[in-house]
């Protein structure tokens, strides 16, 4: 009884009415505050303050649909709001047990032809998430949605950390959007974005010293498009669908869904500071898994070729080399790229897991998503696209033992595509098959919607580092930006930690890395994926250090807790994260003087030793052990394109 009367008390505090069409609703601390108007026209908006500064101005709400014109002529008829105290486990994101805590908010309201329309709120400590439902009226059962009145109006002093959406059919083979393109950082609101057309989800903004907003949605699926941010008019960021010319001209702009039914979320984090941002949980607090499995999935690392021997290597003597190289490691898996089918062959694939099975390593292999949206030749293609034959050669790689698949090459962000990736996983669950995705769209909550999910590209990764010397001279930069940015609201397969100083096959050619060993080893536990297919090569165990070839073969890939410790987008990060009982606390440094910082780190056992891993003056690779000060600080020096790691 007593903990009901808190409940009520604190839903009594939360709600707090204005006017007939007007509500205030905060969330369970207290602190985050949404605000939800209509004016005298009929033009629903909300407004978000935290701790009584002001994040977003008054922005609209409100869409325009094939059952009614739902961004005017609105008239609040009724709202609740109720208290939701939820917990679940994920194991394949920054933290494994989350407890969410949030005030819901209801509000119906009414358009001039009496059609009805639904906005979810969810108030949470940092975040808010919203999405509309309409409900089935007049013998309607589907609706085609034609725009989208939703926006973000950001206070004038706002600066920016976006990318931008890319021309549709350009870059490789015509692939493109794939959520790769360069970023802006601390830019005005009113530069406009490189191509014309906004930015890809997600989106990061620093309300001056106010505080910090990430805009991004969630629960997309088969029964919608990914959506992305317009360029700012006058402040307002409104939410824009794909463009006609995606996935080659073909499906629709406009989404479409069964009545009753319900749009993706759109999340907004706020904070003071950086630490929510980084630490947020909602893009899978407010979603809900798809399909259960009966399969158990296995996380770890593995091995792949074709980032620094690339297509040449697809061969079986390559592989074997690769797969002998992942069990030194102690890794579970080994990936084959492109070609295979080609230059190893159906017939001889067998042979080649019965060998890395042999040795305790498990095989993904890799498959263009295909299809007539691009001109992808890599083989095997024509297969991932089409049910029949899908299922089909998903039943031979299970009868193959073969344990997961890497699809790439999407293209857009349209409802035909995001039914595409949907029917992908569900088919390959239902043969043991987990999956990754590169060339695509940004996931999506899709973590804790599909058992069998393990990571998305949609960022300038690994591959790029060899492809021009610009992207090695930025991988500093780029690195600072992403526990901050993409990695915040979703799994990041990067393919990183390169040890060769020469991004060729031999160690002796091509690009040219820029940043330290020990900056390398910071990235595999600052970029979060369940499955991480590390950079390193064959010559890694002659070539490499052997206390970075040590802490490799140790490090884990899945988190039961993550927590900023410090850092500004682009310029350094210091974050830690716990696998069972030890944390790592990583840190880098893309500025061009030495970073010394004191940490506060209450999360390692003061008085006692961590295993501190630095460069030193010359910026070879150190290790040594070093305690916690009684007030649980430790001082840190990070050097130029640089870094550090603990352990404890």
């Amino acid at each position: 009884m007593k903990n009901r009367l808190k409940v009520f008390a604190a839903l009594l505090m939360a709600v707090l009415p204005l006017s007939a069409q007007n509500l205030v609703v905060k969330g369970p601390d207290g602190k985050l505050q949404l605000t939800v108007s209509c004016s005298e026209g009929g033009e629903a908006c909300y407004a978000v303050s935290y701790n009584g500064k002001q994040m977003l101005e008054a922005s609209p709400l409100g869409m325009t649909t094939s059952v009614g014109d739902f961004s005017k002529g609105l008239t609040l008829k009724e709202h609740k709001v109720t208290a939701i105290d939820t917990s679940y486990r994920q194991s394949r994101i920054k933290t494994s047990e989350i407890n969410y805590r949030a005030n819901e908010l209801l509000c119906s309201f009414v358009n001039a032809e009496g059609k009805n329309v639904q906005i979810t709120f969810r108030i949470g400590h940092n975040d808010l998430a919203f999405r509309y439902t309409l409900p089935r009226e007049d013998d309607k059962g589907s609706v085609r949605v034609g725009s989208e009145k939703t926006g973000f109006r950001f206070p004038s002093h706002t600066t920016t950390f976006l990318t931008p959406q890319s021309d549709a059919m350009i870059g490789w083979k015509r692939t493109k959007p794939s959520y790769e393109e360069e970023y802006q950082v601390d830019a005005p609101m009113s530069v406009r974005s490189q191509f014309g057309h906004g930015y890809t989800f997600p989106c990061l903004f620093r309300v001056g010293e106010e505080g910090w907003v990430l805009v991004s949605e969630t629960g997309v699926d088969s029964r919608y498009c990914g959506s992305r941010l317009s360029d700012a008019h006058d402040g307002l960021y409104s939410i824009a669908f794909p463009m006609y010319d995606e996935n080659n001209g073909n499906g629709t702009v406009e989404p479409a869904f069964a009545l009753p039914g319900s749009t993706p979320w759109r999340t907004i984090t706020v904070g003071e500071d950086l630490r929510p941002i980084v630490e947020t949980t909602v893009p899978w607090d407010v979603v809900e898994p798809r399909y259960a499995t009966v399969h158990e999935y296995k996380m770890g690392r593995g091995t792949w070729s074709w980032i620094l021997w690339q297509d040449g290597s697809i061969n079986y003597d390559d592989q074997i080399r690769y797969i002998d190289l992942a069990a030194v490691m102690g890794y579970e898996y080994v990936l084959v790229d492109n070609w295979w089918d080609k230059n190893i062959g159906h017939g001889r694939m067998k042979q080649l897991v019965d060998y890395a099975r042999g040795k305790g390593v498990d095989v993904f292999l890799w498959y263009s998503s295909s299809g007539y949206w691009n001109d992808i030749e890599q083989g095997p293609i024509n297969r991932m696209d089409n049910s029949v034959i899908r299922k089909r050669e998903m039943r031979w790689l299970q009868s193959l033992g073969v344990k997961g698949i890497k699809v790439d090459f999407f293209g857009g962000d349209k409802q035909e595509t995001m039914r595409l990736y949907e029917e992908i996983l569900s088919d390959a669950d239902d043969h043991g098959l987990m999956v990754i995705f590169h060339g695509c769209t940004l996931p999506r909550g899709w973590e804790r919607m599909y058992p069998n999910y393990v990571g998305s590209e949609a960022v300038l990764a690994s591959e790029n580092l060899v492809f021009n010397q610009h992207f090695c001279d930025n991988e500093a930069f780029n690195a600072c930006l992403h526990p901050f940015i993409r990695n915040a609201v979703g799994s990041m397969e990067f393919g990183g930690v390169v040890l060769n100083k020469r991004l060729n096959r031999d160690n002796n050619g091509g690009t040219v890395r820029r940043t330290t060993d020990i900056f390398q080893l910071a990235t595999s536990v600052l970029f979060q994926n369940p499955i991480q297919n590390f950079a390193l090569a064959p010559n890694n165990l002659t070539d490499a250090p052997r206390l970075c070839l040590d802490f490799m073969k140790k490090v884990p890939t899945t988190w039961d807790e993550t927590r900023l410790v410090d850092g500004y987008p682009g310029r350094y990060v210091v974050l830690a994260r716990r696998h069972g009982d030890t944390w790592y606390v990583a840190a880098i440094n893309a500025m061009n003087e030495v970073l010394n910082l004191k940490l506060p780190l209450p999360m390692l056992k003061a008085g006692e030793n961590v295993s501190l891993y630095f460069d030193d003056k010359k910026l070879q690779p150190q290790q040594k052990a070093e305690k916690v000060k009684a007030d649980g600080t430790m001082q840190i020096t990070v050097r130029p394109m640089g870094g550090v790691v603990l352990v404890q």
